[in-house]
């Protein structure tokens, strides 16, 4: 009965949000009030988080949680017959980017125990309260600030956080996830609808998710202006305080170091065939064959979230634009978390 309960109050949650989103100021009662002050503080304790990325990832979720694909997502699974206590050690890169594990958590039949990122601390434990209400008290979680009488544990960070975390957990069940980035191949002869598309695989959330594309294949004869052309759109980025000191920072280094690079005044293209790029930075290669391009992204699975690139292509991909908008089984590190949760 409570997994029955969770799943309508998590219909009523996509509900209660959709509703806040299409409001306009004007018209918002006092819940409506609390909510947009919720987001207004997080933009405060993480300028990242701008009210615009807030409201971008609560659409998602909206589009996410429907009846219909959150019975096709946990039908693949058992819930538990005996609750665990479940440690999430929540990352804070991107506005709720941990309410995954969390409801992942919730609908196996178990307890989160949530240490929050100190740059993502208001949205999580809101929206947990509000699923609650709606589920008539069948949500049990814990925000906790050290990991303590825990059965399992789910842990983000980065890769050297990751070495320490995968030690200290070594006697328990566990995932430990890594850095990720995803990559783009293009075939050449992309629509400039398509590469639209693909800005806003690189450049929502400014760059700082899994998912955000940081390096680019392109063919021999490629024209680079074809990309900048396509970035128009997210020109203002470079509006944002954090995000115009990196740029500034790396076009500093790039003269003073006096390497090639391509630049339009708020992005950098760089030739590097490295995986990972500073933010404000997106790195890419030129290919002869694809077979390159192949054993590449074979070499780097690992540190690889997703490939963004037409599917004629055969790379196990995504289409343009999709980056930003996995599904409910979509799984960070390509982990599945609910199979993990089976076993605790």
């Amino acid at each position: 009965m409570n997994i029955e309960n969770q799943v309508l109050g998590l219909i009523k949650l996509s509900e209660y949000i959709k509703e806040f989103l299409a409001k306009d100021q004007e018209s918002y009662n006092d819940d409506d009030n609390e909510f947009e002050l919720l987001l207004k503080r997080s933009e405060i304790e993480n300028p990242w988080f701008t009210l615009e990325n807030q409201k971008f990832s609560l659409k998602e979720w909206t589009n996410l949680l429907t009846q219909e694909n959150i019975n096709n997502w946990i039908r693949n699974y058992s819930v538990s017959k005996t609750s665990k206590r479940v440690g999430l050690i929540l990352a804070g890169n991107i506005p709720l980017v941990g309410l995954h594990d969390v409801i992942s958590v919730v609908l196996s039949g178990h307890i989160p125990l949530m240490k929050l990122s100190s740059k993502d601390k208001q949205m999580v434990p809101f929206l947990l309260k509000k699923w609650n209400e709606f589920s008539n008290g069948a949500i049990q979680f814990e925000i906790i600030e050290k990991l303590e009488n825990f059965d399992a544990v789910i842990a983000t960070g980065s890769n050297n956080t990751a070495r320490y975390l995968e030690y200290y957990f070594k006697d328990h069940l566990s995932i430990i996830r890594k850095n990720r980035t995803s990559v783009a191949v293009l075939k050449g002869d992309e629509t400039p609808d398509e590469l639209q598309l693909l800005a806003e695989d690189i450049f929502r959330y400014f760059g700082l998710g899994c998912r955000n594309v940081t390096r680019i294949f392109i063919p021999e004869d490629f024209v680079i202006d074809r990309l900048f052309e396509s970035f128009l759109g997210f020109q203002d980025i470079i509006n944002h305080n954090k995000y115009a000191n990196n740029y500034d920072y790396n076009r500093a280094v790039y003269l003073l170091n006096q390497d090639k690079f391509w630049d339009n005044n708020f992005v950098m293209l760089k030739e590097d065939d490295k995986l990972f790029s500073p933010l404000s930075v997106i790195n890419f290669s030129r290919y002869s064959s694809l077979d390159g391009v192949k054993n590449f992204i074979a070499e780097n699975e690992e540190n690889i979230q997703c490939i963004v690139a037409k599917d004629e292509l055969g790379l196990d991909s995504i289409r343009f634009g999709e980056a930003q908008h996995p599904a409910l089984d979509t799984y960070a590190d390509n982990v599945d978390t609910m199979k993990f949760l089976e076993v605790v």
